[in-house]
C-alpha cells in the first residue's frame, strides 16, 4: 500500500535541468514524495545543493553532472542508471535553452543549432537511452515541460517556440507509440509564468514576486504523477 505522505515511494525518477528553477523544485518535491531522484544538469554545485535539500528532507538522490548536448554523455548516463536500477519510473524533461529573442530574419544559424540540439535532439536522445528502462516499469511516466509559444507563435519567440513545438511532437509521438504496448504514458505541462532565471532573462523589467515560485509548479507535477492520466495529456498551469 502506498504511503499517503510518500506516494512515489520506491520509484526512480530522472529530472533534467535539476540544478535550479522548476527542475530543482521538482526534484526536491519528488524526493519528498518518496522517489529516488537522479539529478542532471551541467553544474555540479547546483546539483549538490539540490541533493542536500533532498537529503535534509529525508529523501534520497544521486547527482549526474553532464552536458545534454553531448549524445555520448546521455548514452553513458543511460548505461550507468541501467546498471544500478532495473527500471526507470519517471522522467521529467525540463532542461531547455531560451536563446536570443529576435525577429525570425535575425536568428543566428549557429545559435539556432545550439537551441535545437538541447531542446529537441537531446530530448529524443534521452528518450532513446531510457526507453528500455521505462518499458520495464509498471507505471512509467514521461513529463515534458513546454511553453505556450510552442503552440501559439509570438513575435520574437520564433526560435524558442519552434524548438518547443518540435519537443512536444517528439514526446507526444513517443507516448502514442508506447500506449498500446507498454505502461508508459506521456504528458505535456506548460507551467505558465514562473519565477526562473529564464523568465528573468526574457522579461527583465518584470517584478519577480508578481509570478509564482517554481515550487508551485513542482507540486502540480508530483500531483500529476499520482494521477492515472492518459497519454496525450496536456495542461497549462497557472
Amino acid at each position: 500500500m502506498t504511503d499517503g505522505n510518500r506516494p512515489l515511494a520506491d520509484r526512480v525518477a530522472l529530472v533534467t535541468g535539476a540544478s535550479k528553477g522548476i527542475g530543482a523544485a521538482t526534484a526536491i518535491a519528488l524526493g519528498a514524495a518518496g522517489a529516488h531522484v537522479v539529478l542532471t544538469a551541467r553544474t555540479s554545485a547546483g546539483l549538490e545543493s539540490v541533493e542536500n535539500a533532498i537529503f535534509d528532507a529525508g529523501g534520497s538522490a544521486t547527482i549526474a553532472p553532464l552536458d545534454l548536448t553531448q549524445a555520448e554523455a546521455i548514452a553513458r548516463l543511460g548505461s550507468a542508471i541501467g546498471e544500478r536500477w532495473p527500471a526507470l519510473d519517471i522522467i521529467v524533461l525540463n532542461a531547455a535553452m531560451l536563446g536570443t529573442l529576435a525577429p525570425v530574419p535575425a536568428i543566428d544559424p549557429k545559435e539556432m543549432a545550439n537551441v535545437l540540439t538541447l531542446n529537441v535532439s537531446a530530448q529524443a536522445a534521452l528518450i532513446a537511452a531510457f526507453d528500455p528502462m521505462l518499458r520495464k516499469s509498471s507505471h512509467a511516466r514521461v513529463i515534458g515541460i513546454t511553453s505556450s509559444v510552442g503552440r501559439k507563435p509570438r513575435a520574437y519567440w520564433g526560435l524558442y517556440g519552434a524548438s518547443k513545438a518540435a519537443f512536444e511532437t517528439i514526446v507526444s509521438a513517443y507516448g502514442d507509440e508506447m500506449e498500446r504496448i507498454s505502461n508508459i504514458r506521456t504528458a505535456i505541462l506548460d507551467p505558465g509564468a514562473t519565477r526562473t532565471d529564464m523568465r528573468r532573462r526574457a522579461y527583465p523589467g518584470e517584478e519577480p514576486k508578481s509570478v509564482k515560485e517554481p515550487s508551485v509548479v513542482a507540486e502540480r507535477i508530483v500531483a500529476l504523477l499520482t494521477e492515472d492520466f492518459a497519454t496525450g495529456h496536456f495542461e497549462r498551469f497557472g
